[in-house]
C-alpha cells in the first residue's frame, strides 16, 4: 500500500548564524526538527530569513550549515517537495540551493491549492500598503547593479559588516510584539486579496510575532513566529483540512502540535 503524503509544514526566521541566545543550540533544534518530519511528509515551506545573512558569489558560498543542508538535502532525496521563500536577510541567493538542495524558490505572493483549500504564502515583508521607504530599499537590494557591485566586495567584509549589523540590530529590538498592532497593512492585505482570489489560508512569517487573524470574509491569516525563541511551526493535514501550530521539543517522531 503506497504510502499517503498528507502532512505539509511551514516554518519561518529561523535566522541561522545569528550569533545571539545560543547560535549553535538553534541550529541543533531546527536539525531535530527536519529529522523528526514524518515519512507521510508531502512539502517543507521555508518562509523566509532562514539564514540570518546569506550570499552567494560565483563560486563561493556562505560556510556553515552542513548539518542543515545535510537533513534538507535528505528529505528533498526523500521525495518531500522544498520550497523556499527568500526573506529580507537571505534574498541573495542566486541557484545554490535549487541546483545542490533541489529547493523550487517562489515569489511572494503565491497562491496555491493543497488538499481542499486554497492557500496565499509568503514572507510577508512589504505586503500591503505604506512602508516606502522600505519597499525602496528593498528594490535596492534586489537591483542587478547593486548585487553585481556587492559581488565585488571580499566576502571577509561583507559577511564581517553583515553579522555585526545584524546583531546589533536584533539584539537592540529584542523584544515581544503583538502582531495586531505592527501588522496592520498585511491584515488590510489579506482582507482585500483573501476576498479578490478566494483565500482560505494566509501564511506569512517576517514579524516574529505567532498569530491567527479571522478575516471578514470567513479566510484566516496565519503569522508564523521565530526560532530564536520559539521554534514555532504550522502544520497542515490535508485530510483534516485543517492547520495546527506547533512548538518544536527535543524529542519524539511528530512535532509537538498544539490542538
Amino acid at each position: 500500500m503506497d504510502l499517503i503524503k498528507k502532512y505539509h509544514f511551514f516554518v519561518s526566521d529561523v535566522h541561522l548564524g545569528l550569533n545571539v541566545c545560543e547560535p549553535v543550540e538553534r541550529e541543533k533544534r531546527f536539525v531535530a526538527f527536519l529529522d523528526s518530519l514524518p515519512p507521510e511528509t508531502a512539502s517543507l515551506w521555508l518562509m523566509g530569513d532562514i539564514f540570518d545573512f546569506w550570499f552567494e558569489y560565483k563560486y563561493v558560498v556562505p560556510k556553515g550549515y552542513t548539518r542543515v543542508f545535510g537533513s534538507l538535502a535528505r528529505l528533498s532525496d526523500s521525495g518531500v517537495n522544498i520550497y523556499f521563500f527568500r526573506g529580507n536577510h537571505d534574498m541573495w541567493s542566486f541557484g545554490y540551493f535549487e541546483k545542490e538542495l533541489g529547493f523550487c524558490t517562489i515569489e511572494q505572493p503565491h497562491i496555491v491549492r493543497i488538499g481542499d483549500r486554497n492557500f496565499c504564502l509568503g514572507h510577508g515583508d512589504a505586503v500591503g500598503e505604506g512602508d516606502r521607504s522600505y519597499k525602496v530599499l528593498k528594490w535596492i537590494f534586489n537591483n542587478r547593479f547593486f548585487q553585481w557591485c556587492l559581488k565585488q566586495v571580499h566576502p571577509r567584509w561583507t559577511f564581517s559588516f553583515a553579522r555585526r549589523w545584524s546583531k546589533h540590530n536584533r539584539l537592540s529590538k529584542n523584544e515581544r510584539y503583538d502582531f495586531r498592532e505592527v501588522g496592520k497593512s498585511v491584515i488590510d492585505f489579506a482582507e482585500k486579496f483573501g476576498r479578490e482570489n478566494n483565500i482560505d489560508y494566509f501564511i506569512f512569517g517576517h514579524y516574529h510575532a505567532p498569530a491567527q487573524i479571522e478575516l471578514s470574509y470567513g479566510g484566516k491569516l496565519e503569522m508564523l513566529g521565530e526560532w530564536i525563541n520559539d521554534n514555532d511551526f504550522l502544520l497542515f493535514d490535508i485530510n483534516t483540512n485543517r492547520i495546527e501550530r506547533g512548538h518544536y521539543t527535543f524529542g519524539g517522531n511528530l512535532p509537538n502540535i498544539e490542538r
